[in-house]
């Protein structure tokens, strides 16, 4: 994992930091990893520990522990496993309910920590459709999905804790092991192409860099509200022509948008559903981020250097 973070990415914070991270999946386990690289301790929790034996080893160096949470069976983590912690980030999404399960069987225990930061990972699906139009963090909320509205009930229920939150809201997320090469490679892609649609993405490890770089920075300066985007909203059929370019493949015929709608699934085609550009200027131009992938293109380009020296056998997946 090449983890080349500057100075301007990820400030030094100035205590220390004991890091607990809620829910090991794709982005719970790689910022765990850039934290656990930078020096920085933590836990992260995983539904079945005893599962994971990759995940102590993606830690690579640094003082980490993995702990068990597991809403719908009863798993949770003991206080004394969490002794320490100063800083909280929760990636898990609402469950089947709709409700948030950190809350729904940590909250006391949250409290009781007395965290100096949480970041809460939401989805820029709370804006809802605008047609094309910019949204930032001062755009009313209008979420039209039924996850979309999940989510934003879990932001008001994080808002009303009385922790020092920041969310931050993300759109459709890609890296390694998550991108459009595994389609194209095995024929799979489907090249869909809707007039004036667009969509907004971030690289997984500008997420990384956007927590750690609002965790270090003093409390009076970091807002509530945090739209984590890269700067080129564009039409999916654009990243999945550069991502054939990078394989040397052939893309697949286009189809309209109009007739292929048919034959998609209901989670891809609520994908469709919206179409919106998201603004992220209050997190480079206010807070001083900068992105390390401004753009698909050097985000894909890393993306299938890093899959390229992954070891034989390890495939890497497609985007979800």
């Amino acid at each position: 994992m090449d983890l080349e973070l500057t100075s301007t990415t990820v400030r030094n914070p100035v205590e220390p930091v004991k890091l607990l991270v809620l829910g090991g999946g794709y982005t719970g386990s790689r910022l765990a990893a850039i934290a656990a690289r930078l020096g920085i301790s933590g836990v992260i929790s995983h539904r079945q520990v005893d599962t994971q034996p990759s995940a102590q080893a993606s830690l690579g160096a640094g003082d980490w522990q993995l702990v068990g949470f597991d809403s719908d069976n009863g798993v949770l983590p003991g206080a004394e496993a969490l002794e320490g912690i100063t800083h909280v980030v929760s990636t898990i999404p609402p469950d089947r309910r709709g409700d948030d399960p950190v809350l729904t069987k940590l909250a006391g225990l949250l409290q009781d920590l007395q965290p100096r930061w949480l970041g809460y990972l939401s989805t820029t699906g709370v804006y809802g459709d605008t047609g094309g139009g910019w949204v930032d963090e001062g755009s009313p909320c209008k979420p039209g999905l039924e996850r979309s509205r999940a989510r934003r009930r879990c932001e008001q229920a994080w808002q009303a804790t009385g922790l020092p939150l920041q969310i931050f809201r993300l759109p459709a997320i890609y890296g390694p092991g998550r991108n459009p090469f595994g389609d194209l490679r095995a024929g799979r892609s489907r090249l869909l192409h809707r007039p004036g649609q667009v969509f907004c993405r971030v690289h997984v490890d500008d997420i990384c860099g956007a927590l750690l770089h609002c965790l270090s920075l003093p409390a009076a300066q970091r807002p509530p509200l945090v739209n984590v985007v890269d700067d080129a909203p564009c039409p999916a059929s654009e990243q999945l022509g550069y991502a054939a370019h990078l394989l040397g493949c052939k893309l697949p015929p286009v189809q309209p948008f109009a007739t292929a709608r048919a034959n998609l699934s209901p989670m891809a085609l609520s994908f469709w559903q919206e179409n919106r550009r998201v603004s992220n200027a209050l997190l480079c131009q206010q807070l001083g981020y900068r992105l390390r992938y401004p753009s698909y293109r050097e985000g894909l380009r890393a993306a299938l250097a890093e899959e390229g020296a992954q070891p034989e056998g390890r495939e890497a997946g497609s985007a979800t």
